[in-house]
């Protein structure tokens, strides 16, 4: 029953898709044959009004109409172009996760269930909500602090998300199975897996503790960084569906007019926004992965304050490296290194031949250094760098993906406060300093004291591992001794099993000759 209702939602969205001209607005021209007649289906029963809109603005309203799950679904995707296409990932990061705000009532309610604790003893004042997303919305409210009233924010979990989220899940589980089955050239992306992180992201971004714990880590990152802080954490008032932070006061960086009323170098702030996001990639491997410009907000002395760490994105020592490689050898148009960084990862496999593979790269990196500077976009760099590995069999990397999405927002920004904006002067001294601390002599010696404490964890293992050895050793002649042998459980489970199958094999052979009988009476 759960699939059939799975079905029904599905065939609801797509309804809805139909209806707001977002099927329409994809390039249906260059298809044929059935796929070909169903778009053109489509475009009769799309709404005359919605044929005027620009198809980012249908897919908001069709989203918008969806609900939450769906808003949600459609920013997880615009981090996947490689699975969307990168025309409909940029149409899906412009989607405002704004909805409807709930009634204060029912968030005090989840506040007090969360907590254990009456609203009136948590805060001195409880206001009305003022922002309203997808998952929770926020309330400015106030408490007593060392003997004064302090501001803070109060995030809480929107009412029936997990349930309806849980729901609208078995239907992206169905359309993604659906896929896989009918679209052989859908598989090498993978959609069941995509799926599968999709819920996984938005569990942990479901669970405010979590999102508070990220907080709590950047902030001790970023702790002695210039002009860059996150919001501090009030631990007593947060449990898993409400989050107490402080509250910001300053301008959102959306609102260039505001930026500059109150006396902002643009420029400065471009600069160290881009300069941030790098530090906190390549030296912690921690970063916000929701820089858009409504979660960044510009304190009065210039300070940027990041809020909204539902989405966060990490990158091994490893990864780490390859980026700062791929950046330094783009710069130096050393194109063979490029290529070999991608090999020596294990991204590219080995039957390829590394030279064809740098010549790939020469194809993308020359066009660049043709072009002045402040032209040169970083985040289309890495894009069309990711199009030519697919040609090398390049497996999808989940965390580099949010890396380049993350890196086109942010860019994005920066070149919206300073369209002159020179993203490799600006990125040269924290890359650099990042390749002369990890690369170079200091870095081979951080790299000879990690080998040497993993070498000695291993020898600290070695008495055991010795064991291991010789039980299976003595495993191994008793098999051959004696066969295969299983435990109770495992026959017990066996056993089961066998049963299950003879019953549903009983009950179909049942089916089946009802059937025949019914057919028979209808003949006769």
């Amino acid at each position: 029953m759960s699939t059939v209702s799975a079905g029904f939602r599905l065939a609801r969205a797509g309804w809805v898709l139909v209806r707001e001209g977002v099927v329409a607005a994809l390039p249906g021209e260059e298809l044929s044959g059935l796929p070909k007649f169903g778009w053109r289906v489509a475009r009769l029963f799309t709404r005359r009004r919605a044929l005027s809109y620009e198809r980012s603005d249908r897919l908001g309203k069709a989203v918008v109409r969806l609900g939450p799950s769906y808003v949600k679904l459609g920013q997880f995707l615009a981090t996947r172009p490689d699975v969307v296409g990168n025309d409909m990932a940029l149409d899906l990061a412009m989607l405002q996760d704004k909805m409807h705000t709930f009634p204060k009532a029912e968030a005090v309610a989840a506040i007090e269930a969360s907590l254990g604790r009456k609203i009136d003893d948590l805060y001195v004042n409880f206001g009305d909500p003022v922002a309203a997303a997808s998952i929770a919305q926020v309330h400015a409210a106030d408490i007593i602090r060392d003997g004064a009233v302090t501001r803070v924010a109060v995030k809480v979990i929107r009412p029936g998300v997990r349930r309806r989220f849980f729901h609208d899940l078995e239907s992206y589980f169905l359309a993604a199975r659906l896929q896989e089955k009918y679209i052989p050239s859908s598989r090498r992306l993978r959609p069941v897996e995509v799926t599968e992180t999709l819920a996984q992201t938005t569990k942990i971004e479901m669970d405010l503790r979590l999102e508070a714990a990220a907080l709590s880590e950047l902030g001790e990152n970023t702790r002695d960084d210039p002009g860059f802080r996150v919001p501090s954490v009030d631990w007593e008032r947060t449990g898993r569906d409400v989050l107490t932070m402080e509250w910001v006061d300053g301008v959102k960086m959306n609102n260039i007019a505001g930026l500059e009323a109150a006396g902002h170098d643009l420029k400065t702030i471009a600069a160290n926004l881009i300069q941030s996001f790098l530090r906190h990639t390549l030296r912690d491997g921690f970063f916000h992965a929701d820089m858009h410009p409504g979660n960044l907000f510009v304190e009065a002395n210039g300070t940027i304050v990041a809020v909204d760490l539902g989405i966060a994105g990490r990158l091994g020592k490893k990864e780490r490296r390859f980026l700062a490689e791929i950046l330094y050898g783009f710069i130096t148009r050393d194109y063979l290194r490029v290529a070999e960084v991608h090999f020596e990862a294990g991204y590219v496999p080995r039957q390829h031949n590394v030279a064809a593979f740098a010549q790939a790269i020469r194809a993308i990196g020359e066009p660049i250094h043709g072009q002045p500077a402040e032209t040169i976009s970083m985040a289309k760099l890495l894009t069309l760098l990711f199009e030519v590995t697919e040609l090398f069999d390049m497996a999808t990397r989940p965390e580099l993906i949010l890396l380049q999405k993350t890196m086109v927002v942010v860019e994005g920004v920066a070149r919206t406060l300073d369209p002159a904006f020179n993203m490799w002067k600006t990125a040269e001294p924290v890359v650099g300093d990042w390749i002369a601390g990890n690369l170079g002599p200091r870095g081979l010696l951080v790299d000879a004291r990690d080998g040497a404490k993993a070498m000695l964890a291993l020898v600290r293992q070695v008495p055991e591992l010795a064991a291991r050895t010789e039980r299976l050793s003595r495993e191994i002649d008793l098999m051959a001794e004696h066969g295969l042998r299983f435990d109770e459980t495992t026959a017990n489970a066996i056993g089961k099993a066998e049963a299950r199958h003879s019953r549903s094999g009983r009950w179909a052979l049942w089916v089946i000759a009802l059937t025949l009988v019914y057919i028979a009476w209808k003949i006769i």
